[in-house]
């Protein structure tokens, strides 16, 4: 039966090759560590460069890398350790009385963001507006890295309060290279643009600075277990797709309870090597994540899900007996993509465990800045959690193991990072007082929009989740939904914008609606006298001393 594997691969065909399993992996915890030391093997041995969400850095002299300089600790101001943020710009359509749009680079290389710079939301928004557009790289990613190694210590200033304070020195004292005019803030209206929560916390934290927002996909809310991120695929992905992960998901968990049976049912899934029952529940997350690479652009767009669904509704096989369990063709073509294209992602001369396992503390221990997984899972042990498990009430339908726990995932937390000199992670990262206290689902301002997808897998920590009281949509205060769209589906675009489809083109439209709107409302005289005012207020609280560094390396 399973010999039909070439069957499934000519089912699959490019679409699980272009999109495999271990380059969409959004779990957190340490099976997510497992994924990405194992795309870094796929990548020395087929050189590519692979983006967040696919999207691919932009070869162009346009766009040469800019650098600068911040404050390690912008708020000791005993601290004299500096390091060089990564930015790029364009002036294609600058005009002077422009404004300038800031995109936040996010937690990733700020490369991956260069084509929303040329085609995406900056480029439309600065060609409306006259305006400059700028990608700021997120410190500590990318080329941005400010310290020598990424232990507990070093990462110590990786929070958001300093990544926010970054942004704020820099749009307070920029001077951009063959550009004559001051378009430092507050002097100039600066539209900040991110991902994350970033842009709206800008508008609350610096309003001062920062004109107008718009917060796409914006988790304002911080929790430290996140099962509603699959309970919204459950709810979203085909309906048969998911009867059929659900299907196989319980029956995976009746059977891992009869000792003698978790061996040959691993053996199926070609796990059969591997030792714990929690870490054998969690590989079967991997496929799940093809839904967040999803993207309106199919040149962009991952594939694995549809793929995945097309297997598992694939071949008809008959059911199969292992002691008093039926193992049905779902279960079995769940199996069969398992072993086909998540196990093949195990390279030749590693074990299972080695690939799978997480239990071996010695994985998690390298501290050099080639691991940059630590980045992220640094700051989700920290402040913002996210920790994916089953749904709490063992009753609710679900389409991952109940061995997916709160203590599972975050157990990473531990043995990744040991107590620093300086530092120590929290038991539980601090998400009130790092995030939600800064306005949580109910966070709002004047010039603050708020962009997300209906299907996105985060908008339940976002203010449009079904937690948050409703609001209304209004110019000042714009409150928008992308139909069935998934992660940040108004950040790309098409240099033609006629070929986008009709609610991508919509909102784009309106989202230049909107900010040409609020730019009616700069009074650049007001602004240019408050200057002053402004900095002696943001040097009580950070450093603002520091000049820029400019290169083209």
């Amino acid at each position: 039966m399973f010999g039909k594997v070439a069957i499934l691969a000519a089912a699959c065909s490019t679409l699980c090759a272009a999109s495999g399993s271990s380059m969409n992996d959004m779990r957190l915890g340490a099976q997510s560590v497992n994924s990405w030391r194992l795309s870094q093997h796929a990548a020395t041995s087929k050189p590519a460069l692979v983006l967040q969400d696919g999207t691919q850095p932009l070869e162009s002299a346009e766009f040469p890398a800019r650098w600068f300089r911040q404050p390690l600790d912008h708020f000791d101001k005993s601290r004299s350790d500096t390091f060089l943020q990564r930015y790029w710009f364009s002036d294609r359509h600058y005009k002077p009385g422009g404004p300038v749009i800031v995109l936040d680079g996010g937690e990733t290389s700020g490369e991956g963001r260069l084509p929303f710079l040329d085609t995406g939301i900056v480029d439309i928004l600065t060609k409306a507006t006259n305006g400059l557009g700028v990608v700021l790289e997120h410190r500590y990613y990318g080329l941005s890295i400010p310290v020598l190694n990424f232990t507990t210590d070093s990462l110590r200033f990786l929070n958001n309060n300093q990544s926010a304070a970054d942004s704020a020195n820099f749009m307070a004292n920029i001077k951009f290279p063959g550009i004559d005019d001051d378009l430092t803030a507050p002097g100039t209206p600066w539209i900040y643009y991110g991902v994350r929560a970033r842009a709206a916390h800008m508008r609350v934290l610096y309003p001062d600075l920062t004109f107008g927002a718009i917060a796409s996909s914006a988790v304002t809310h911080a929790a430290i277990v996140f099962w509603e991120y699959y309970e919204v695929i459950r709810l979203h992905a085909p309906t048969d797709c998911v009867a059929r992960i659900q299907r196989t998901i319980e029956l995976v968990d009746r059977i891992l309870q009869v000792k003698l049976l978790r061996k040959p049912l691993k053996k199926l899934f070609g796990l059969e090597d591997l030792e714990h029952d929690d870490d054998f529940a969690s590989v079967l997350e991997a496929p799940l994540g093809g839904w967040q690479a999803r993207n309106w652009d199919p040149a962009v767009s991952g594939t694995s899900f549809e793929a995945f669904c097309s297997v598992l509704e694939g071949e008809q096989l008959q059911p199969v007996k292992l002691g008093p369990f039926e193992l049905d063709a779902a279960a079995l073509n769940y199996a069969a993509y398992v072993k086909a294209y998540v196990r093949r992602n195990c390279p030749e001369g590693y074990n299972v465990e080695e690939c799978f396992g997480t239990y071996d503390t010695a994985k998690y221990s390298d501290v050099s800045l080639a691991s940059d997984w630590r980045l992220w899972m640094f700051q989700v042990c920290t402040e913002w959690g996210y920790f994916m498990t089953a749904p709490p009430d063992p009753t609710h339908p679900r389409i991952i193991s109940r061995l997916i726990t709160l203590e599972y995932v975050s157990r990473i937390c531990k043995v990744a990072y040991p107590p620093g000199k300086h530092f120590r992670v929290p038991r539980l990262p601090d998400v009130v007082g790092a995030v939600n206290s800064l306005g949580d689902f109910a966070i709002a301002a004047d010039r603050l929009a708020f962009i997300d997808g209906t299907a996105d897998p985060w908008m339940p920590a976002t203010p449009h989740s079904w937690y948050a009281e409703p609001r209304e949509d209004t110019v000042s205060r714009p409150f928008k939904e992308i139909y069935d769209g998934v992660h940040h589906w108004d950040e790309n675009g098409l240099v033609n914008a006629a070929d986008e489809p009709p609610r991508i083109r919509a909102i784009h439209q309106e989202e230049v609606s909107f900010v040409t709107a609020w730019l009616k409302e700069f009074n650049v005289t007001a602004a240019r006298e408050a200057r002053p005012a402004v900095r002696e207020r943001l040097a009580g609280i950070m450093r603002l001393d520091l000049l820029d560094v400019e290169s083209t390396a």
